[in-house]
């Protein structure tokens, strides 16, 4: 099958390209040959490839930054993914489209299921779930991955950060109120080519609905910086901080775990803990 991918050059996207292509020839595009923020290019290279899966991993991601460019992050994390969804079932194609745990306001206690309303706290967020609702009212046949924390050895992530600010510091204050999941890019593809696999071709039930897709258990960024650090051979003194000591332009929620017991139910599928992905990660980097 031919399948259309998004954003190849993003952390998600370069992993998927190689992910997917033992399914089936994988059409990638970058920023380059296909704008997210053009709508008529969206149709133009949808309607050009006339793909049998649409795979999108092309998002605005800047989190702070979206703050003070709110109609750009919301033509291409919100508006972009209602006009691939219409573009799928017009070709009656599957429509793989990821959001965040940034859709949630932290204020649960516990992990966040695919049943609780959303209420983002920033405009990334809120333009994630613009992205979710586009999608679902566009009908056809649709997966919507939420993921958290994504990291990988390419790209600019909070472990490739924390590495780089290891060169150059003795002590890092890192904030250890806020929790998620660290969820490795690579582990998030090969699940996805997973889901693809089984919902496409001959024979294969629709595919619609939201999961949360991202590693088992969960840690605070000063968790997380810590289990980096473990691996390496420099290790800075991490300092535990609390989010009010280190302000930045978007609010994040203080808790945005999630849930995977959907998808497992579901599909049987279940990512690793968050490690054993930062461990591997780690060994990719060269710090076995």
């Amino acid at each position: 099958m031919r399948i259309l991918l998004t954003g190849r050059n993003g952390q998600v996207g370069w992993e998927l390209e190689r992910s997917l292509a033992p399914l089936g020839e994988v059409v990638a595009t970058d920023h380059a040959t296909l704008d997210l923020a053009d709508p008529d290019a969206i149709r133009r290279v949808t309607r050009e490839v006339k793909p049998a899966v649409i795979v999108n991993a092309g998002a605005y991601t800047a989190v702070d930054k979206a703050e003070s460019e709110p109609e750009l992050a919301m033509r291409i994390n919100g508006v972009a993914p209602g006009i691939l969804a219409e573009e799928a079932k017009r070709l009656g194609a599957l429509l793989v489209h990821y959001s965040t745990d940034y859709v949630f306001d932290g204020t649960k206690r516990e992990p966040y299921t695919e049943e609780d309303v959303p209420n983002p706290i920033n405009v990334y967020g809120r333009s994630k779930l613009e992205g979710e609702r586009a999608v679902a009212a566009a009908g056809g046949r649709w997966l919507v991955l939420r993921t958290s924390w994504v990291y990988a050895a390419r790209g600019t992530n909070f472990l490739r950060t924390m590495l780089r600010l290891a060169r150059e510091r003795e002590v890092l204050r890192v904030v250890d109120d806020q929790l998620g999941a660290p969820t490795w890019a690579r582990n998030i593809a090969d699940a996805t080519a997973h889901l693809v696999a089984a919902t496409s071709g001959p024979g294969a039930v629709a595919a619609v609905g939201t999961y949360n897709l991202c590693a088992r258990g969960g840690t605070s960024w000063c968790g997380f910086a810590k289990a980096i650090f473990s691996s390496t051979v420099r290790a800075p003194r991490v300092e535990a901080i609390l989010t009010r000591e280190y302000p930045t332009a978007a609010t994040r929620p203080l808790n945005s775990r999630l849930s995977t017991q959907r998808l497992q139910q579901r599909t049987g599928l279940a990512l690793p803990p968050w490690q054993s992905g930062v461990r591997l990660c780690l060994a990719d980097l060269g710090h076995d």
